[in-house]
């Protein structure tokens, strides 16, 4: 049996670690897999002659493309610099000879007035990201043999230490920030370690034998939580958060625009893999060292 060869671009990122991590883990698929794990240091990927350079030395057969600028404040202040990393590099990584490449998006595509949104559901991001994030979604599907995967907001710990929505909490609250978290925006939190399991069994169904999932996918929690309720739940595993958090609404929010519930109905990915997808709460009571609960009424 051949070996093939799987790029995971973001490597030093959270969701890029962490399927590098699940990968080296997984033995069954060590003699026909071998992936790669590439941070901005091994390789450029706005450099299109370093880039096909590469690809040329590797042949990689699956691209499971992490990186890209991910933070929204990033992206509102330069979306130029957005639109050149998760569009225009997702066009040069999809629009490379016998790939499958496999894109991390956002449920920030949506405007949020509805939830619990469908892989066919019209996309109508209202930031910067995720304007950035349809334009790489779209350059991607111009291919039929691509894969877009949405996913939402990601818990974990990654290798700097700031690109999980925890971790970016924990470091405000240490800081001594206090933290107003909306009653009335709703996302559908997932641990990345999930999130990238996920995307390794994706991975092998693109290698393996048989059907092969490809089109748009959500990924994502199956509990609906509002930004408040989702920190109450931190609240319990990082004591920083304590006395830092506070309630509020959207509706007193004068920043730039936030979808208020951008929560994804997850069914169509679930018929791919071999594990339920967790709830949040769930997860982090059986995983995390203290998992919290919010208060009553919240």
């Amino acid at each position: 049996m051949s070996t093939v060869r799987v790029w995971v671009t973001g490597a030093g990122g959270l969701i890029g670690s962490a399927v590098a991590r699940v990968a080296a883990a997984d033995r069954s698929a060590r003699d026909r897999v071998a992936v790669v794990p590439l941070t901005r240091r091994d390789l450029d990927l706005e450099n299109t002659v370093a880039l096909r350079k590469r690809f040329e030395e590797d042949r990689p057969s699956v691209i499971v493309h992490c990186a890209g600028l991910t933070r929204s404040p990033d992206c509102e202040a330069d979306p130029e610099r957005a639109r050149r990393l998760n569009v225009d590099v997702t066009a040069q990584l999809a629009s490379l000879p016998e790939v499958t490449l496999v894109f991390l998006s956002t449920d920030l595509v949506f405007d949020g007035t509805r939830g619990a949104y469908t892989e066919s559901d019209p996309a109508r991001p209202l930031s910067a990201y995720g304007r950035s994030k349809l334009g790489g979604e779209q350059e991607t599907l111009r291919f039929p043999r691509h894969l877009v995967v949405r996913t939402s907001l990601n818990y974990g710990h990654s290798p700097t230490g700031n690109r999980s929505f925890n971790e970016e909490m924990v470091a405000a609250a240490r800081a001594g920030r206090t933290l107003s978290l909306f009653r009335d925006e709703f996302r559908c939190p997932i641990p990345a370690a999930v999130t990238a399991r996920a995307l390794w069994e994706l991975v092998l169904r693109i290698t393996g034998p048989g059907p092969t999932p490809a089109g748009l996918l959500h990924l994502a929690g199956t509990e609906r939580l509002s930004r408040w309720e989702i920190g109450c739940l931190l609240a319990g595993v990082f004591p920083e958060l304590r006395g830092r958090i506070q309630p509020s609404s959207i509706r007193e929010y004068t920043g730039a625009p936030r979808p208020p519930d951008t929560s994804l109905d997850c069914s169509k990915i679930q018929s791919w893999l071999s594990f339920p997808l967790p709830r949040f709460s769930e997860w982090l009571r059986e995983n995390a060292p203290s998992g919290g609960a919010c208060p009553s009424g919240s």
